[in-house]
């Protein structure tokens, strides 16, 4: 690890993946401290993530102590194309990106942080992307003394944290009646919710992927999630973060059979349905497999008493039927004052990008479907 120091403050640079999992301790503390932490910046989720997916010598994570405790943290790493870039660790299966801070020393934090990451990407431009709109890098964009750029990303789509009998009750007329029914559907053949104990992990996210791959059989699955290095990966992750509370894996049971499973995610004020996996025979029986799993989402936020349940990435029409209020993540874009027009040849190349999606979007229909299962990940239809 490199260093600076500023009076009390150090600011570090670790590059070395086993320092990193020795952090597990004092990083949980830090998440547990800072009310905008999602649970992709959970040490459990990112300690996982880089055995699955990172590269050796890739690894850039930024650390902010003050008198020896853990202030401050940015998990990121470097990558070489299409230029070089520092993004944030967990790719493209993380919904959201944001740094760490002790809500207590979050302007010591934010500031080390600043200067740690001049001395970081001293080279490069900083890709940060799927920023909430009030996620903590808002302040790190903020305090930025070089070039910067603000751009809209996924749009994510929230409710209220709250049981769905309550939203449900405040939905007048025909929409009110038609989710009503559904759910006295899912109560009458019997379904019953279950959770998953932690020691049972490894065994309910095997039934739930393979539930994942028959539900999307001949409709385009995302190939990411038929591979081993993704199952380990939730494997890992999601075995730590049941015990601390930080995911939820629930069976839905039929005459004794498992017709449905679901992973839901939760820390700080959010909570959200990652993945989930259902027998097609469901459908079958007219079982509204959304409705259903919505309501054990809906529960778990209520009782953990988070603020936020959302839908995450995608804004797929279906999911209006609950009157969510969409929320577009951002995607931040930072660079010394040297390096401004690197800067702006990724802001170029994004914008090339995204018209390039929006013309195949605008083509072929089919392939909009397509492109949010690849890229937004959301709620219903992982």
């Amino acid at each position: 690890m490199s260093a600076l120091r500023t009076g009390h403050i150090s600011v570090t640079l670790c590059r070395d993946f086993g320092e990193f999992g020795a952090l597990a301790g004092e990083w949980g503390a830090l998440h547990r401290r800072c009310a905008t932490a999602t649970p992709f910046q959970s040490h459990a989720w990112l300690h996982s993530w880089w055995l699955s997916y990172g590269q050796e010598g890739r690894l850039r994570v930024l650390l902010v102590r003050r008198s020896g405790r853990l202030i401050g943290a940015a998990p990121l790493m470097l990558v070489h194309r299409p230029m070089p870039l520092l993004v944030p660790m967990g790719g493209a299966i993380s919904d959201f990106f944001d740094i760490l801070l002790d809500e207590e020393e979050a302007g010591y934090a934010v500031g080390a942080l600043q200067r740690g990451l001049e001395r970081a990407a001293r080279h490069t431009v900083v890709d940060l992307r799927e920023v909430r709109p009030d996620a903590s890098a808002q302040l790190l964009f903020g305090r930025w003394p070089g070039a910067r750029s603000r751009l809209t990303d996924s749009t994510c789509m929230e409710l209220r944290a709250e049981p769905l009998s309550d939203l449900v009750a405040r939905l007048t007329g025909s929409r009110g009646q038609r989710l009503r029914s559904k759910l006295r559907k899912v109560d009458a053949l019997g379904v019953q919710a279950l959770p998953v104990a932690r020691e049972r992990v490894p065994e309910a996210i095997g039934t739930l992927l393979r539930l994942h791959e028959r539900q999307w059989e001949g409709r385009g699955v995302n190939p990411e999630h038929l591979r081993a290095r993704f199952s380990d990966h939730l494997v890992r992750s999601v075995g730590r973060m049941v015990a601390d509370g930080t995911a939820a894996m629930t069976e839905f049971r039929l005459d004794g059979a498992v017709v449905a499973a679901n992973l839901s995610l939760q820390s700080g004020r959010l909570a959200g349905g990652y993945l989930y996996g259902a027998d097609p025979a469901l459908r079958e029986r007219k079982v509204d497999v959304s409705t259903m799993l919505l309501r054990e989402v809906a529960q778990q936020a209520s009782d953990t008493g988070r603020e936020v349940l959302s839908l995450l990435r995608g804004a797929e029409s279906y999911k209006n039927h609950w009157q969510p209020v969409p929320v577009v993540n951002q995607r931040l874009l930072l660079a010394r004052p040297g390096l401004e027009p690197l800067l702006r040849l990724r802001e170029s190349q994004v914008a090339v990008r995204e018209r390039a999606v929006e013309t195949v979007k605008a083509r072929f229909p089919a392939a909009r479907d397509w492109h949010e299962r690849l890229t937004a990940l959301p709620l219903v239809g992982r």
